[in-house]
């Protein structure tokens, strides 16, 4: 028989944590199925059509996507607008980061500065703190992220200034839609209507990449099912469920758990591509998989205001965002 004790907590989980790290594997298979791609296929184009389509798609389903678009509150308005410049600017910088900086030193950047850029922007924007838990779990996170991707790969000649600006435009403006996404949802609109309006506007503003590039990939049919698998299951699918963990997650808890997806792509490569991992890639994981799970570990039970094991309302209660506290 079930521990009733421990029956919140599992649905905290299955509520929070468990989407985003779905989302995380999810993204994780963007690497392979982009390799799969015509050798025509341009890298940002790649992206761009993954993001416009499923983009269209988040919004078409999402309940209340064109209702929060047209909002008369001038403030969402602009904080949407925010929202879809942020979404937007992650593919479009991510990807001339990885032509500057090389694949390593890019991904490295990107998700190691993600969950800090996040932390930053709720300490800015909540005058939320970072507690110690999560500053350890974001650094053995970070630290393990790099060992695999700098195990897995060769760094090259180094990294450019211009290719480290923007793998950090990359990290900050994932961050920053993440934080949008997760303010909005705590402040009543559901999850699906955000993702919907964020990646449409996204979407939109990535069309012109798109377009000006040779499309004629997408006519054939690697790079039909590329793009379909890309906008299916990395954008509509992930970002449902990316959306459904911010409900009850906050966004720096989840930028650092979705450190998880080069983890999910090393295993990829190693599995479908036929890559080798290195000793040290290896133990890069390990320490990843440390700092999810001191991330996720129970909080240990204090006596309290309300009772043995209670808890006082926290700011984040207070808010109604029932989001659990880092």
């Amino acid at each position: 028989m079930p521990n009733h004790t421990t029956l919140p907590a599992r649905r905290r989980m299955a509520r929070g944590p468990l989407p985003v790290l779905g989302a995380a594997v999810l993204w994780g298979t963007t690497g392979t199925a982009s390799s799969l791609a015509p050798d025509g296929a341009h890298a940002a184009a790649i992206g761009a059509a993954g993001l416009t389509l499923g983009g269209l798609l988040l919004f078409l389903t999402g309940r209340g996507s064109l209702a929060l678009v047209r909002a008369t509150d001038t403030r969402t308005r602009w904080v949407l607008a925010l929202g879809a410049l942020a979404v937007a600017g992650y593919p479009l910088s991510f990807y001339p980061a990885v032509d500057q900086a090389g694949v390593a030193v890019a991904t490295v950047i990107t998700l190691g500065s993600a969950p800090v850029f996040s932390g930053l922007l709720a300490w800015w924007t909540e005058r939320v703190r970072p507690t110690r838990r999560w500053s350890a779990a974001t650094v053995a996170a970070v630290a393990g992220c790099a060992v695999l991707v700098f195990g897995s790969e060769a760094a090259g000649d180094g990294a450019n200034a211009a290719g480290v600006f923007l793998a950090l435009t990359a990290g900050a403006s994932y961050a920053l839609y993440a934080v949008i996404a997760g303010a909005l949802i705590r402040r009543g609109h559901p999850s699906g209507a955000v993702m919907g309006a964020l990646f449409a506007g996204g979407g939109l503003v990535t069309l012109p990449v798109l377009l000006s590039a040779d499309t004629a990939w997408l006519a054939t049919a690697s790079g039909a099912l590329v793009a379909l698998h890309l906008a299916m299951l990395t954008v509509f699918v992930a970002y449902r469920l990316f959306g459904m963990g911010l409900r009850h997650t906050p966004a720096s808890v989840a930028t650092t758990l979705t450190l998880a997806e080069p983890a999910v792509a090393a295993l990829l490569g190693v599995v479908v591509v036929g890559e080798r991992l290195s000793a040290a890639s290896w133990a890069g994981m390990a320490v990843l998989a440390l700092g999810l799970v001191i991330l996720r570990a129970p909080e240990p039970r204090r006596q309290g205001p309300s009772g043995p094991g209670g808890r006082a309302p926290g700011p984040t209660a207070a808010r109604g965002g029932g989001a659990p506290d880092r």
